[in-house]
């Protein structure tokens, strides 16, 4: 597993207060695998001397990179100075000394290696979706708990300056009484053909677990559960709007997957979502995700960094009348929320929190059950856009 064609990498200075941890990082190859986890979290956790633990002590992660091909593994590894690398996963699986197994393949290659890293006792954290059906996303999780393992499954979007913002004021009771949420998601992905796609061409084929329901729902699942309370139903409907496409050869191909879908998703508290979600739209808005939350004490407009808001005590008169233009700067009215904390990247973030959970044994919150739920919700708003109404969700254990 160790790269022969690489020297002996100068040892860095003893450290009587580090220790590391080997953890076996699958799919680096892969555009979210390479820039989020492997650049901007863990080589970024290794190159600051690791994450700090109450003790004073500090863990830093050892990288094992695992994948199918040879050259651009060894290329990874010498430019990263990552002295491991395998195209063994099995024999990865089967060392002791690489406990943390992460998982950033392409959805329909994901539960077969996370089902033989549990198998191995493996710690799992994972890229969502966790599986393609939520049969087996359950499935994984309960293998997990009853062999004892920790979980973790990637939910970033809660880790991001504008939702962390969003967070302190739902905890203030800045609301009151939340009633509502609309979101709008995404943007114009091209189609291939004259300009090159922003998307690997798989995201675009159902067969191959495609789908902007399957990729975004578990994004949604999680964010609505986190701060406003677990997801009910939903009632939503999806659509292929762009039918043709063309793929890294730019060839044309059928897209079967879906671009673009329209939800509705009833919470607890009779909170009612509302959230759309397309690879076929223009952003005229701040950012590529928005957010409006409204409450019976105030509202607040919040993105992937910036928040918004406007307390009911400032909130102006609107009155409507058609024959008129209404000359009222109603975004005048809102308040910018202030940063108050040094924010870094939310994958960075996250991979911290499930660091230090591991190293002190405490229990993980998004879990692979938690992974599971973002499933069983992709499932069923597919589920409702072909039968045309709304779908209840189950309620999902580890039993």
């Amino acid at each position: 597993m160790t790269d022969p064609t690489r020297p002996t990498p100068v040892p860095s200075p003893d450290r009587s207060d580090a220790r590391q941890v080997g953890i076996i990082v699958n799919g680096v190859t892969g555009r979210m695998g390479y820039r989020q986890h492997l650049v901007r979290s863990l080589l970024a956790i290794r190159d600051q001397g690791g994450v700090e633990l109450p003790d004073g002590t500090r863990l830093t992660p050892r990288l094992l990179l695992a994948g199918r091909h040879p050259a651009k593994l060894a290329e990874l590894a010498r430019r990263h100075d990552i002295e491991d690398w395998t195209c063994d996963l099995d024999a990865a699986l089967g060392d002791p000394g690489w406990p943390i197994y992460a998982d950033f393949l392409a959805t329909q290659a994901r539960a077969d290696a996370l089902r033989r890293a549990i198998a191995a006792g493996k710690t799992i954290y994972s890229e969502k979706p966790t599986a393609s059906t939520a049969a087996e996303a359950l499935e994984l999780a309960r293998l997990a708990a009853a062999a004892g393992l920790k979980s973790g499954v990637v939910h970033d979007k809660l880790y991001l300056p504008g939702l962390r913002k969003l967070r302190r004021l739902l905890d203030s009771g800045f609301f009151g009484r939340v009633l509502s949420v609309q979101g709008e998601f995404g943007y114009w992905v091209f189609e291939g053909d004259w300009q090159s796609a922003q998307r690997p061409s798989w995201n675009y084929r159902s067969q191959d677990g495609g789908g902007i329901v399957s990729d975004m729902f578990p994004h949604w699942g999680y964010v609505l559960e986190n701060l406003f309370g677990p997801v009910r139903s939903v009632y939503a409907h999806t659509a292929t709007h762009i039918p043709q496409r063309w793929d890294e050869q730019g060839q044309p191909y059928p897209a079967t997957a879906d671009d673009a879908a329209y939800a509705i998703f009833e919470l607890a508290d009779s909170v009612v979502a509302q959230i759309n979600s397309s690879w076929t739209v223009r952003v005229d808005r701040d950012e590529l995700v928005r957010f409006q939350i409204d409450g019976t004490h105030g509202s607040a407009v919040v993105g992937l960094f910036g928040a918004k808001l406007q307390p009911r005590d400032v909130t102006p008169r609107p009155i409507w009348n058609p024959d008129l233009a209404d000359t009222h700067d109603y975004a005048a009215d809102w308040i910018e929320a202030p940063d108050n904390e040094v924010f870094v990247n939310a994958f960075k973030r996250q991979w911290e929190d499930f660091l230090r959970s591991y190293a002190l044994g405490t229990p993980y919150p998004y879990d692979l059950l938690a992974g599971a739920r973002g499933v069983s919700l992709a499932e069923a708003g597919l589920e409702s856009s072909r039968l045309g109404r709304k779908i209840v969700l189950p309620e999902l254990t580890l039993a």
